[in-house]
Formats: structure tokens, sequence, C-alpha cells
């Protein structure tokens, strides 16, 4: 067993990732940033919950959009949905994915 807590982990650098658990291919992890991530596209299904701070999330369609995250939003971007998050200042992140996608 295990417990985390969000509010405590605070990272060296943008994006710093804690591993909390592995689950059939899948990775959950807590990310902590201050910085942009880059435009990507997952090669499966990701989801993206934030814990803490607000996220501007940037999505690709046939138009971008920008959709903003306050704590206990929740993102689900389905594979090939381009994406990128923007951070308002310090945020907490739980991200499930599949392991090794970008």
């Amino acid at each position: 067993m295990k417990i985390v807590e969000a509010s405590q982990f605070e990272g060296r650098r943008a994006w710093e990732a804690l591993d909390i658990a592995e689950i059939d291919g899948a990775t959950v992890r807590l990310h902590w940033t201050d910085q942009p991530y880059i435009w990507h596209v997952n090669d499966g299904p990701e989801v993206f919950v934030v814990l803490d701070g607000v996220v501007d999330m940037e999505v690709r369609d046939v138009i971008e959009r920008v959709y903003r995250l306050t704590p206990g939003s929740i993102f689900h971007a389905e594979q090939g949905d381009a994406h990128r998050a923007i951070p308002i200042g310090v945020a907490r992140i739980l991200v499930i994915e599949r392991r090794g996608s970008i």
C-alpha cells in the first residue's frame, strides 16, 4: 500500500514525475510543473486530472481551442488527439496513460 500527498510533491524541473503505479501496461504518475508541455499526440488514451493549480489545455481538432482546468477537472484525450498543457503558475497533475507514451 502507498499514500501519496500530492500537495507535498515538488519537482526539481518542469514535468518531473513521481511514479505511483503501473496497471496492465498503463502508468499512473503524479507530475509537478510550472512550464508548458509540448504539442503532442499520444499513442493511446490519456486521462489528465488536475489536483492542484490551474492548467489551460490547448486542443487541436478542426480549430484550436483552450479549456481552463481547475482542481478536480478531468481531461480525457483519445489516441490521436493533439493537445498541450499550459500551467498557470505551479500545478500538480495525475496522468494515466500507456507506458512509454509522451
